[in-house]
């Protein structure tokens, strides 16, 4: 009788790590125009590099500093870039807000630079995730 036991434990664990696994799959969007082709965050110069492989620098910059994103709201065209300059005492994120926005995702910075390349059109929200507070919008026409 254990093995009978053991053997229907081990399907109902099976199927309950398959069905997690394929509940996980299918989350988000199915958006996919929003992310970038590849994005560099270092200290220095950043660009973004196209999809055709040319790099590419900012249509504009937004600034990082005094716990705000300045200015907090940018529009730029399809295929152009958007850097941010992180020049506060505290640390930042650039944190996409909904599913539409979720590839833009930088890491934790004080100092530095994050660029993210727009591919499709439409209005993409984001803040900071240590300080939510900090918010901006991003109108890509």
């Amino acid at each position: 009788m254990p093995i009978v036991r053991h053997a229907m434990s081990t399907r109902i664990a099976t199927g309950s790590v398959l069905a997690a696994t394929v509940l996980l799959a299918g989350c988000g969007s199915g958006d996919t125009n929003s992310t970038p082709t590849s994005t560099t965050a270092k200290s220095g110069h950043t660009t973004t590099t196209t999809k055709s492989g040319d790099p590419k620098t900012a249509a504009v910059t937004v600034d990082v500093t005094d716990m705000k994103f300045s200015p907090a709201d940018v529009t730029v065209k399809v295929g152009e870039t958007v850097t941010w300059k992180f020049k506060d005492a505290v640390p930042h994120t650039v944190q996409g807000i909904g599913d539409k926005a979720m590839g833009i995702n930088s890491p934790i910075f004080d100092k530095g630079e994050w660029s993210y390349t727009f591919f499709a059109p439409g209005t993409y929200r984001y803040l900071c995730s240590l300080h939510p507070q900090m918010r901006g919008t991003v109108t890509v026409e």
